[in-house]
């Protein structure tokens, strides 16, 4: 299984370990991932993902997932997060003009 973020692509960082006498030495940092379900209210269907710690805070912090997903830019979610935003988008613009008409 992978270790990146479905929403941000977060992944697997590399660095040194360096010791009291400055020897230095590969390591990997690796993402805190959690499998979550996360609810989307416009689509009324929960989401099945492995996604950060961080990026579940960020989710809190917005008001949910459709919140986030309208908030942030394009270019920063992945490509699968890119299709949910669209499926998103479609279905609040269906509830929309169903509540205008």
């Amino acid at each position: 299984m992978a270790k990146r973020c479905a929403i941000t692509e977060k992944g697997v960082l590399s660095g040194n370990t360096v010791s009291h006498s400055n020897r230095k030495a590969k390591r990997r940092f690796m993402p805190n991932m959690q499998q979550v379900t996360l609810r989307s209210d416009a689509l009324g269907q929960s989401i099945q993902m492995r996604i950060t710690a961080s990026t579940l805070r960020t989710i809190d912090h917005n008001g949910g997932l459709d919140n986030f997903l309208m908030t942030t830019h394009s270019k920063s979610l992945s490509e699968e997060a890119r299709s949910l935003k669209r499926r998103v988008m479609k279905a609040r613009a269906a509830a929309s003009a169903q509540t205008a008409a």
